[in-house]
């Protein structure tokens, strides 16, 4: 009789912790091979401690243009797990309001959470779903990959190659009356709507010798205009909004038929092309018009 109670006593359960939620959904495929790469399987399969995900799906790494988690140094895609971490529970209710909210992660970073009617966002990326509940804390959905910050706006820009005119144009415009590399420096925060390469090209720039040889004050004053105080991330974007530039104008911002940005002087609205690109000292969109106050 002994032995025929103990064959009835249902089976141990195996907790359900982060890690092994992220490991049984065929979602998080590439999100499990990052985490296995990155040595932190065991970390977030700890029940002793509370952990709060903020995961990419496989959508989300496609997004990003992450195909291959094994292309990442083992380093930088612990950094980058770990800045998706907090170190506590935090359920969607919970979530603060912001706007942009300051939220220290386990990588030491920060991230910048909004909760409003249209949802919750991390650094301007919707949180798809969620309140995935694990036995050491909670999942919650992301669009896409949160990317730490690797310097100041100008550091992001120098190491972004469709940035190399722009780049040049802040250095030329320094040697004027306003140190714009500085400005694009200093503690900020600030919002950067950045031209690509083509965008300088089309507007006049087809060289680097042409930015260059351009008046340094003129070009301060184009660059200026792309500059808007304060973190303005895409999810923070609203039809119609004229926000104040850092040299005193104002751009328009439209949302229908996709997100654009457009100076005084523009026939035509730039498209913002890619959008929350984060530095320390702020955010950064890009477009592909330059804007003319």
């Amino acid at each position: 009789m002994s032995s025929c109670d103990n064959d009835d006593d249902p089976a141990p359960v195996a907790p359900n912790t982060i890690t092994k939620a992220v490991v049984d959904n065929n979602d998080f495929s590439t999100l499990e091979a990052a985490v296995l790469r990155a040595n932190l399987a065991t970390t977030l399969d700890d029940n002793t401690k509370a952990y709060t995900v903020f995961a990419p799906d496989n959508a989300a790494f496609t997004t990003a243009g992450i195909t291959d988690v094994n292309t990442i140094p083992v380093a930088d895609l612990s950094n980058i797990l770990l800045y998706h971490t907090l170190g506590s529970k935090v359920v969607a209710a919970d979530v603060p309001a912001g706007p942009n909210a300051k939220v220290t992660t386990a990588s030491g970073d920060s991230v910048f959470i909004t909760k409003n009617a249209a949802g919750i966002f991390v650094n301007g990326i919707k949180v798809k779903t969620g309140d995935v509940s694990a036995t050491n804390g909670v999942i919650h959905v992301l669009e896409n990959v949160l990317i730490p910050p690797s310097g100041n706006i100008v550091v992001t820009a120098q190491a972004n190659p469709q940035f190399s005119y722009l780049v040049a144009a802040v250095v030329r415009a320094s040697t004027g009356t306003t140190n714009v590399a500085s400005v694009l420096s200093s503690g900020g925060p600030f919002t950067v709507f950045a031209p690509t390469n083509d965008a300088f090209i089309a507007a006049g720039f087809p060289t680097i010798a042409s930015i260059n040889a351009a008046d340094p004050n003129t070009l301060a004053g184009i660059l200026t205009y792309h500059v808007v105080a304060g973190r303005v991330f895409s999810s923070n974007l609203s039809e119609g909004a004229q926000p104040t530039t850092v040299n005193g104008g104002k751009v328009t911002v439209t949302l229908a038929g996709g997100a654009k940005v457009k100076g005084n002087a523009n026939a035509t609205a730039s498209n913002i092309v890619r959008t929350n690109i984060m530095a320390r000292n702020g955010v950064v969109h890009v477009i592909d018009r330059v804007l003319l106050p």
